[in-house]
């Protein structure tokens, strides 16, 4: 396996916790709930001030197709925010070097800004949905609507597993806190809060954690270089050279750190690429959170979103990884005299440890509420993700067709109640196997891409039929099971958690996975094309009441409305197109693969203007994702404050907030979000 490349002590040996179980029970249960309330009290002040009821199926699952730039731009930034990107990102710096961290954000960034190009067709095609299968069974019906259901619940079981196996062994790590207990725990706040509040607490929440998390970890980016026995970017580079001349990486030029030369660092390149386009596009919670946008809020919001996320890993991953390196063999390092151990590597700790070394008990205690906030917050997406599928493409598809308003919020709170306690419970069952972060990060792609190529034909491409819709995205995960299984059977003799956790027969299987389906679906495509029609979206009704601040447009003015909103729709979908395609050569093509063919090794002052234009990214990543918001979406903000402050109270609101509705449908393409539509299927 990737981390397990350099000899190791005394498996058995273990870092005692710097903080107590009751710190890591106060962070769990405490703030959770603490946020659980708080998002209860916003929820009530919101529906006050400015309407927004969390009773009706609209606001709870999609905030009224109404959410602004500043606020898409932090929940894409959120749905990304893992625990694991900054565990696994210092893992893969750890053991790949300089490169591991880059292409641990190159294998982000691409496709989330790739998705503005699919939101907004969504949005243009049929505005009125609320899930990505309501697509696939407005497309091409119920089987393959069953097989798609299927796809997307395996990604958010494998996303919701890695995320909870990674953050629960980091806590732990911290407070002593039992791993059984951090694993159930963690999302207790995570269903109580979504209950509550729906998609609206969830970009909410979002905002508010990933604040938090950009905060800490900029205060790690300073708060490194007052440590004296690193001092300055050049002391670093020296320890870390020293470093890795005495303990040589496999794989990278010279066995050095210092190298974008890695071959372990690019074929985890290859499978993180492939591995997070599956996530991203299998992951309804991303087209929830595309619905809730307005319409012109969704291209750029992800494109934003996607750009500035790229320095979380980069930067946080290469300065964690470079001081554990540096540091290993120093007495102030919580393993010393011993280096790391091939568990606490594939558990995640470096990222722990860095923080230890440089702000003792209060870096753990940073540790911890970073790694709290950052899988509560993915959580929350993948739970309302999972809610959703549970209530619209189940209950009120296949049990009850004239399910009420009514009837459909119950259902998606049943489904915010067993999602949590499954999720939980799966985790629990892979950590008893012998399951961790390291195995589920390299393995994940194998489940999660088979569906990548076959949904965006969906949304894309009008020739792909139902029957290469259905066969293409299974064939494809046997394809790449099979390839997987045989892989490390084949070169390692066995087929264990450990041999297939190895680098290659993941990237081998993840490759496999999620470009075979391009060959099944083709060709059945073509042998007899479908020719999809797109405005035949637009003839089933899906959504129950959209009230655009109290104002039923007519059918006659829709008609009007047309040809403008589908031209400035297809505008921002070219925008979204170049910013793809874009983003993709830049991150993965023009940067990181002539550094890679040249065998440069980074000199002092390259290695030093590489940390400070990631750490200085990082920052304006904090900008993006915590001010922005504030200053986009201040009109409302103040609304509510008068609300609040006034007599008036929530007139004063909603005058406000339809003041500023108008001037925004004033600018935006009129699509069928904005009319009143009361109608069951």
């Amino acid at each position: 396996m990737a981390f397990e490349l350099f000899p190791r002590a005394d498996e058995s040996l273990t870092v005692k916790p710097p903080l107590s179980q009751g710190v890591g029970y106060a962070v769990v249960v405490g703030i959770g709930l603490v946020i659980a309330l708080g998002m209860v009290f916003v929820t009530r002040i919101l529906k006050k001030t400015v309407g927004e009821d969390n009773e009706k199926t609209e606001m709870f699952m999609t905030a009224n197709r109404s959410v602004r730039t500043g606020l898409t731009a932090s929940a894409v930034i959120s749905s990304w925010l893992w625990s694991t990107a900054m565990l696994g990102s210092s893992l893969v710096g750890y053991t790949s070097g300089a490169a591991g961290p880059f292409w641990f954000a190159a294998g982000c960034s691409p496709m989330i800004v790739f998705f503005a190009l699919l939101g907004i067709s969504c949005k243009r095609k049929i505005p009125e949905a609320h899930t990505l299968l309501e697509i696939i069974r407005i497309r091409y019906g119920t089987t393959a609507h069953i097989v798609y259901m299927f796809l997307c619940l395996v990604n958010n079981i494998i996303a919701c597993a890695n995320m909870l196996l990674g953050a629960s062994a980091a806590i732990t790590a911290m407070t002593g806190m039992n791993i059984i207990a951090a694993i159930f725990l963690l999302p207790v706040g995570v269903a109580l809060y979504t209950f509550v509040g729906g998609i609206k607490a969830t970009f909410l929440t979002d905002y508010m954690h990933t604040f938090i998390i950009l905060i800490i970890l900029c205060y790690f980016s300073v708060k490194a270089w007052t440590v004296p026995e690193i001092g300055s970017i050049g002391n670093l580079y020296e320890l870390v050279k020293n470093a890795t001349e005495k303990n040589p990486i496999a794989g990278n030029q010279n066995g050095t750190y210092l190298t974008m030369t890695s071959k372990n660092g690019i074929l985890f390149g290859i499978l993180h690429l492939c591995a997070n386009f599956g996530l991203v596009i299998m992951d309804t919670s991303f087209f929830i959170k595309a619905f809730s946008a307005s319409p012109r809020a969704v291209v750029p919001g992800y494109i934003i979103g996607g750009i500035a996320y790229f320095a979380i890993p980069w930067a946080i991953g290469t300065l964690a990884s470079s001081v554990v390196l540096g540091l290993e063999s120093d007495p102030i390092f919580p393993t010393y005299p011993r280096r790391m151990t091939s568990t606490e590597i594939s558990g995640g700790l470096i990222l722990p440890y860095f923080a230890i070394t440089i702000a003792g008990k209060g870096g753990a205690i940073g540790i911890t509420l970073i790694t709290f906030m950052a899988v509560t917050s993915t959580l929350s997406a993948q739970v309302i993700a999972v809610s959703s599928i549970i209530s619209f493409d189940i209950y009120r598809t296949y049990i009850n067709r004239a399910a009420t308003d009514r009837d459909v919020i119950k259902w998606s709170h049943y489904g915010v109640i067993f999602f949590a306690i499954f999720a939980a419970a799966f985790s629990t069952m892979l950590h008893y196997v012998g399951v961790d972060l390291g195995w589920t990060l390299y393995m994940l792609g194998v489940l999660t891409c088979p569906g990548i190529f076959p949904t965006v034909f969906a949304i894309l491409w009008r020739r792909q039929n139902a029957l290469a819709a259905i066969v293409s995205p299974l064939l494809g995960m046997v394809t790449g099971i099979a390839v997987w299984l045989g892989s490390a059977h084949g070169l390692y003799g066995a087929v264990t958690i450990k041999t297939t956790g190895e680098t290659l027969p993941c990237v081998y299987g993840t490759v496999a996975s999620a470009f075979s389906p391009i060959i099944y679906s083709v060709i059945l495509s073509f042998w007899k094309p479908q020719n999809f029609d797109w405005a035949d979206f637009r003839n089933e009704k899906l959504a129950f009441e959209v009230v655009d601040q109290g104002h039923v447009i007519t059918t006659a003015e829709l008609e009007a409305n047309d040809h403008q909103s589908q031209d400035q729709l297809k505008r921002w979908g070219r925008i979204a197109a170049y910013w793809s395609i874009a983003t993709f050569l830049g991150h993965w093509i023009l940067w990181p693969l002539p550094m890679h063919a040249s065998k440069y090794i980074f000199g002092k002052s390259f290695y030093a203007a590489w940390l400070i234009i990631a750490i200085i990214w990082l920052w304006g990543t904090l900008f993006v994702a915590g001010f922005y918001p504030l200053i986009d979406g201040r009109k409302q903000i103040l609304a509510v404050f008068k609300a609040v402050f006034s007599k008036t109270g929530a007139k004063t609101a909603a005058e406000s907030s339809n003041a500023s509705s108008v001037l925004e449908r004033e600018q935006e393409p009129k699509t069928t979000t904005g009319v009143l539509v009361t109608k069951d299927l």
